[in-house]
């Protein structure tokens, strides 16, 4: 079923949007929630708790696109989560290497997950990821959107993890070089 079907079912009220959700989405959701928590009955709740969000939101919203409106509401659900547990304290996940990297780049007082917040880093991040070439921008976007491990990201795109690091190593400078001629850093 296409997404303006699952959509039409969720504004219908229908039971069966659910299960066509599930069934066309639950494994990426999964892995976007797996990928944060490290913790397949975490990431399972999470899961759940989007299907609920997306059931409770549908009405107002009509995603043309249903993918990337999962995918925010898992990863948004899974960060909430996560900081509940306070397992960046613990160490787990992926995340806090996420946070690490990027901290790097992110000179500020305050705590990189709240820099990563304000809405000028957004666009920021938005501006370089169009200048990107596409093989840049999805290694970035696997390990600081999905937080995909370094070696998954080098098998799904036929790279050694060597080469994933050399490339997020460049984007991260390319980003801290942006940052500091709009004054962000």
């Amino acid at each position: 079923m296409d997404d303006a079907g699952i959509v039409d079912l969720y504004w219908a009220r229908s039971e069966r949007a659910i299960r066509e959700t599930e069934r066309k989405f639950g494994g990426y959701c999964r892995t976007v929630a797996y990928n944060i928590l490290s913790d397949s009955s975490d990431a399972e709740e999470c899961v759940n708790d989007t299907w609920m969000k997306a059931w409770n939101s549908m009405p107002m919203d009509r995603p043309p696109r249903l993918a990337p409106y999962l995918g925010k509401m898992t990863r948004w659900l899974s960060l909430s989560r996560l900081r509940e547990k306070n397992s960046l304290k613990r160490g787990g996940g992926e995340l806090p290497l996420v946070l690490d990297e990027l901290a790097e780049v992110l000179d500020s007082g305050e705590n990189t997950e709240k820099t990563l917040e304000l809405r000028e880093l957004e666009q920021a991040l938005r501006r370089l990821l169009g200048t990107l070439g596409r093989d840049e921008r999805d290694v970035f976007l696997s390990r600081c959107w999905y937080m995909a491990p370094i070696a998954e990201i080098a098998e799904k795109y036929g790279l050694t993890e060597s080469n994933v690091k050399t490339m997020l190593h460049r984007t991260r400078k390319k980003l801290l070089k942006q940052l500091k001629e709009e004054g962000l850093c």
